[in-house]
């Protein structure tokens, strides 16, 4: 067991509540970055904000929070919109569940809250997609709920404050941070409390190369006090990394590629995609006869010179890492649907939801795309 910190604050200890409080206040006051969910209290573009936010950097969600705002400037907006219109400006974002909610959320508010985004956390959480942290996030923000969020920043910056050792990634981490983070929140207001404690964690408590040097919190800081900063938070378990192999069929003709749609509860469900056989590496040999097949063809049918395979294209999701291989094959006649996918005009393919994987192959190599 690691050391531990012996004194925690507790709701009952007002002025240490308070001291901590009012330097992370403070602190928050000069350091705190102008983004534009903070310029608003209209829950419908927090919420977006924090699906968008959900494993994302900041920079890399603004263009899409902009981009949807305008798209979809009212909830009605998104919720009228069709799904493959709210996959395609998802498109780079990854994690494409969170799309598929976003939208099916947009809908039960029309139809269970008469289009009026609900302003209590134990309605908010009941939207799909919607979980303890962004629920406890909408209503602070919105409607100065008491809710503490707890999200990597809030986990990172305790933990090594206050030594705490139990495993963030344990049944029992939530509850207790939870608890301790509404402690110190004390009578501030949640919208300002929760927003100061995630940025000092995401701007200063960083996971690598911390400013411990210059942190306001250095001569209390458990972690810094104990050269113990790299050991929190602690983690109880290693997730495994998923190696999958693909093999995509690009077939043409003159006008046409044969395009299909990802079911089934597996990764980029509801995207668009090239017929694909998945294997245990990204040797051709091994599928280019059941690869052909998937559209009725027999390898013995393809002249060699009309086939091309790219390079090795790599994608890294969150606990698999993409190996694909794309074989395209250019007919003279014309290519026909199958029962699984359909033929796409070429100049029509870029309106089509795809994975970021994918977009690349196209914007790299497949010529009429841009």
């Amino acid at each position: 067991m690691l050391p531990r910190k012996q004194v925690i604050f507790e709701s009952n200890d007002t002025f240490a509540c308070m001291e901590f409080t009012s330097e992370l206040i403070a602190w928050y006051d000069v350091n705190k970055r102008n983004l534009p969910w903070r310029n608003t209290r209209d829950p419908y573009k927090i919420w977006l904000s924090e699906i968008i936010l959900q494993q994302t950097r900041v920079n890399q969600g603004m263009k899409y929070y902009h981009h949807f705002t305008e798209e979809y400037p009212k909830l009605k907006d998104l919720a009228n919109a069709s799904e493959e219109k709210v996959l395609k400006s998802w498109q780079g974002l990854g994690y494409y569940s969170r799309a598929r909610n976003l939208h099916q959320a947009a809908k039960l508010v029309m139809k269970n809250f008469k289009g009026k985004f609900p302003d209590r956390y134990n309605s908010i959480i009941t939207l799909p997609g919607v979980g303890e942290y962004t629920a406890a996030a909408i209503a602070s923000f919105c409607f100065e709920e008491k809710h503490a969020v707890v999200d990597g920043n809030v986990f990172r910056f305790l933990s090594r404050h206050f030594g705490i050792d139990t495993a963030i990634d344990s049944s029992s981490a939530k509850k207790e941070f939870r608890s301790l983070a509404e402690s110190l929140m004390g009578k501030c207001k949640p919208s300002i409390f929760n927003q100061a404690i995630m940025e000092f964690g995401a701007l200063h408590c960083r996971s690598q190369n911390p400013s411990c040097a210059d942190c306001p919190f250095s001569q209390s800081c458990y972690a810094r006090q104990n050269d113990m900063v790299s050991v929190f938070p602690v983690k109880a378990r290693k997730q495994l990394v998923r190696n999958r192999y693909f093999h995509y069929l690009v077939l043409t003709d003159a006008e046409h590629v044969l395009l299909q749609k990802r079911t089934g509860k597996d990764i980029w469900q509801s995207l668009y995609e090239f017929p694909v056989i998945e294997s245990s590496s990204t040797a051709f040999d091994d599928v280019k006869k059941d690869l052909l097949k998937l559209t009725g063809f027999e390898y013995s049918h393809i002249k060699a010179s009309k086939l091309k395979s790219s390079s090795v294209y790599r994608h890294v999701l969150s606990h698999q890492y993409i190996h694909a291989v794309f074989h395209r094959v250019s007919m003279k006649g014309s290519i026909k649907s199958s029962s699984k996918a359909d033929k796409v005009r070429m100049e029509k393919l870029k309106d089509y939801p795809v994975p970021k994987l994918i977009e690349k192959y196209l914007l790299e190599e497949f010529e009429p795309y841009d």
